[in-house]
Formats: structure tokens, sequence, C-alpha cells
């Protein structure tokens, strides 16, 4: 349980759901007019932090580094928008309520996590009534009982949020082109053959009439390239990915304490 002793440590903590995300961090706390103890947290939500939810103390555990709170992130991001004026009305706490699950009438959780105490503050009498003074600073410092204040100063907390900037297609389509390939090839040209009579072919040279005339032919042949095509798989392409680490430079309105010294003795200030 939160006690008014966590109030020191618990701005700019960040806050995270039971599953372990981050929802935000702290930026204001409010309490309980009566009983001065801690019951709201303003988390800062959003690209940037430059949103803030409220979300109930109930049950929320504080560590080392960190605010647990036992509701999911979206109902936290999903709640209602309230001014963060430095006062939560009755009517504004109903409605936080009933979107975290509480019933005001009697105290109870109606989410998992069983029952919140009736008798604690802020549901006499059966109401949900709740004063929250946003001035934390009097908690934080003692400035009502120590000769020292504390001068505190807000910082920028960043962080990411993953967002689908893009698609990339692989797409198959066909070209043609025209190539050009060197195919050999081979044809038969005529060539005359003498060859003079001797007693080896005598006999075929006198077999015919002594002058007479004619005609013997051949045929010839000669190869031509025939072009045909043919599918041959070349190469598989997919498409990967790959993360490309870079940085970016944000900016945002910070508010700082500064402190000065009246001193009526003198012109110092």
């Amino acid at each position: 349980m939160i006690t008014r002793n966590d109030i020191p440590r618990l701005y700019g903590m960040d806050v995270y759901e039971t599953d372990g995300g981050k929802i935000g961090s702290t930026a204001e706390i409010y309490l309980d007019e009566q009983s001065g103890e801690p019951e709201w947290l303003a988390v800062k939500t959003g690209l940037f932090g430059m949103k803030q939810s409220f979300v109930p103390l109930q049950r929320a555990e504080v560590g080392d580094d960190r605010i647990t709170v036992p509701f999911a992130k979206d109902q936290v991001k999903d709640a209602p928008r309230i001014d963060p004026d430095g006062r939560l009305t009755p009517q504004e706490e109903d409605e936080l309520y009933r979107h975290y699950g509480f019933s005001s009438t009697d105290g109870t959780l109606d989410s998992p996590g069983g029952t919140v105490d009736e008798d604690r503050p802020g549901f006499a009498g059966g109401t949900a009534r709740y004063d929250r003074d946003e001035d934390a600073t009097t908690t934080r410092s003692g400035d009502t009982s120590t000769d020292a204040m504390t001068r505190s100063e807000e910082r920028l907390v960043t962080d990411t949020q993953r967002e689908q900037v893009g698609r990339a297609r692989l797409r198959k389509y066909v070209v043609t082109e025209q190539e050009q390939v060197t195919v050999p090839v081979s044809r038969e040209e005529v060539r005359l053959e003498r060859e003079p009579v001797t007693e080896a072919n005598r006999g075929e040279a006198f077999s015919g009439p002594d002058i007479t005339e004619s005609e013997h032919e051949v045929t010839l042949h000669a190869e031509r390239p025939v072009v045909q095509t043919e599918a041959v798989p070349v190469e598989r392409v997919r498409l990967g990915k790959e993360t490309v680490r870079d940085e970016e430079t944000v900016s945002g309105e910070v508010r700082k304490e500064q402190i000065d010294v009246d001193d009526p003795r003198s012109e110092r200030r």
C-alpha cells in the first residue's frame, strides 16, 4: 500500500501494468483532503507524454524504479479525460471510479482484485467523495516543519511507440528483350573433282559413247538456325527486414521551481 511517506520518490517514476507493460510516468499526485494520504496518480501517457490520465492508487505497489497498478495499459489510457486543475470534484471521481470498475456506493471493486475497505476515508456514508490536493510540494519538501525546502523540476521522459509506416511488396512481372546468340551451321558446296584415266577406272571411262552430251546433278544441304525458348530457374528472391538505428530530436516544455530570498535589509532577492 502506498502511503504519504512514499510521496517524495513517486514523482517522475514510471508506471507499469501488472503484465509488465509500461503505461507512462508520474506527473502529479492527488491527496485525500481528510487523511492526507495519496489517492490518485496523474500519469503522463501518449506520444511524448503529452496527455495525462488519472489512475487510483488502491492496491498499487511501489518498487525501486516503478509503480505497478492493477489496471491494464489500455484501461488507463482510455480513462475519462479530466483537466488536472488541482482538484477532483466528486462528480469527476464518480466518473473515474465507474471507469475502473469501482462501485461508488459501497466501495467494492467489481473487476478482479477483491474489495476495497469500506471504512477508509472517501467512502464515509457510503458515498465516494474525494478531495485531492495537487500541491505536492508541501508533502515533498516538508516546508512547514524544517528550515529547508526542496526545489524540484520536471524532466522530459521519452518513449517510443511502434507504428506502421509503409508496406513493401515483392512483385514479379515479364519483360521482353532482344538477345543475340551465335549458332554454328554447316552447308554443302559443289567442288569439281578431276581424276586421270588409269587402269583402275579405264572400264568406266570407255563404257559410254565416244562423243555425247549428258547431265549429272547432286543434292546440296545446308543447316539453318532454329530458335525456341525454354524457362530455366536462375535465382530465388525474397523480402527481408533489418532494423536501422537512428536518432531524432524531440522537444517539450518543462517546469522548474526557482527559489528566491526576500531579505528586507538588503536589495538582494
